[in-house]
């Protein structure tokens, strides 16, 4: 709608939090059909041109500057399609490159209590469409007498409390940008003499021992952002990874992200910070979980080296600076989702649990000078 006292444009959204992120929910219908439209009225509504979000309801971190936008599937076998956004606010871009597996947490609910999903009495599965990537992600959400539950006993580093597990599987997590499982063919490159590993499965990452760059990979969060000379010196060796990868403008992209890896510390599998891909993250993406999970089975790269032998089904739990995260890899489930790499292997299944939380709903208001409602109904 459109306020009559300040022309302001309004569009009905759902804040949640989805894993350790948070963000607005929007359905497809409610936001202009055209992505320079949609892109324009999203940079309004998340405050672009403040680093802080302040004109908006973005907030001041990438990890709570992110959109879902979701609909009615488009694909074969999915219950409803969910495009991610990750909005940069203070330079004013919207990236739909990548997918958000924490984000991607709440699309279930989300989904089911906007009437896209009937529930089921119990446990009610969705099947999402990632437009994103194009890839198919199951979510088994609580739903005791056919409402989404929301409390409950699970906990996951990051967020306080407890809540109703949401549990996720990636169905045919390969190549979800690439195409190819290890887009360089290979499962170590050395870029200006460091070994590094491009995966691509959820997400592309980039791997890399933190001790290859200097770093014992144990480092408090905000110590990375204060060194200037390693977060130059670290994307460089993205924008080059991604080049190898098929990003030949990744410098204006969030994508690959890099994450560093040690030995672990606490008896997990690995120490992990990763990065989104200019800060470092305060726990760990869950597609980024997944891309390095999965490299732990491809013989040769840099996490398999560390890890060693590895046998599915099984676990590998990340040590972030929040806590701890545990993906659960086991053979594919999904054919379409088994593509080969250059040593004949397909990626797994990986399965992750989260929780999520409707935080308020109403109507977020958009600067007049963003898309009229006669060009959103078009």
């Amino acid at each position: 709608m459109t306020n009559s006292m300040n022309r302001q444009i309004g569009i009905p959204c759902v804040m949640m939090r989805g894993g350790t992120s948070r963000g607005p929910f929007f359905l497809a219908s409610d936001l202009p059909a055209l992505p320079a439209e949609r892109d324009a009225l999203l940079l309004s509504v998340m405050g672009a041109g403040n680093d802080l979000g302040i004109d908006g309801i973005g907030g001041g971190n990438p990890l709570t500057s992110k959109v879902a936008i979701v609909g009615p599937a488009t694909r074969a076998g999915a219950d409803v399609d969910y495009l991610f956004a990750q909005v940069r606010v203070q330079e004013g871009v919207v990236d739909t490159s990548p997918n958000c597996g924490n984000m991607l947490a709440a699309v279930g609910p989300f989904a089911i209590e906007s009437g896209l999903v009937p529930a089921a009495n119990g446990v009610t599965v969705v099947r999402i469409h990632n437009v994103n990537t194009g890839k198919l992600i199951e979510a088994r959400i609580q739903t005791p007498g056919g409402q989404v539950a929301y409390e409950g006993e699970a906990v996951i580093d990051g967020v306080p409390g407890t809540a109703a597990p949401i549990h996720l599987a990636f169905l045919d997590a390969a190549g979800a940008n690439t195409g190819r499982l290890l887009p360089t063919g290979s499962p170590v490159d050395l870029i200006d003499g460091i070994p590094v590993s491009c995966v691509d499965a959820a997400i592309p990452v980039m791997l890399v021992r933190a001790a290859d760059l200097g770093k014992t990979g144990y480092e408090p969060v905000d110590s990375f952002r204060s060194d200037r000379e390693f977060m130059t010196r670290l994307e460089a060796l993205r924008v080059e990874a991604g080049r190898r990868m098929g990003f030949p403008n990744a410098a204006g992209m969030v994508i690959p992200k890099p994450v560093l890896l040690a030995p672990p510390t606490r008896g997990g599998t690995l120490t992990v910070r990763y990065f989104m891909p200019h800060d470092c993250h305060r726990a760990m993406a869950i597609t980024g979980a997944v891309a390095t999970a999965t490299a732990c089975t491809i013989p040769e790269t840099v996490a398999a080296a560390l890890v060693g032998r590895f046998t599915m089904p099984g676990d590998i739990t990340f040590e972030h600076p929040a806590g701890r995260l545990t993906v659960r890899l086991e053979v594919g489930r999904l054919e379409a989702g088994r593509l080969e790499t250059g040593g004949g292997q397909s990626a797994p299944t990986a399965s992750i649990l989260r929780t999520a939380r409707r935080l308020f709903e109403g109507t977020v208001f958009a600067r007049p000078s963003t898309p009229s409602r006669t060009a959103m109904a078009a």
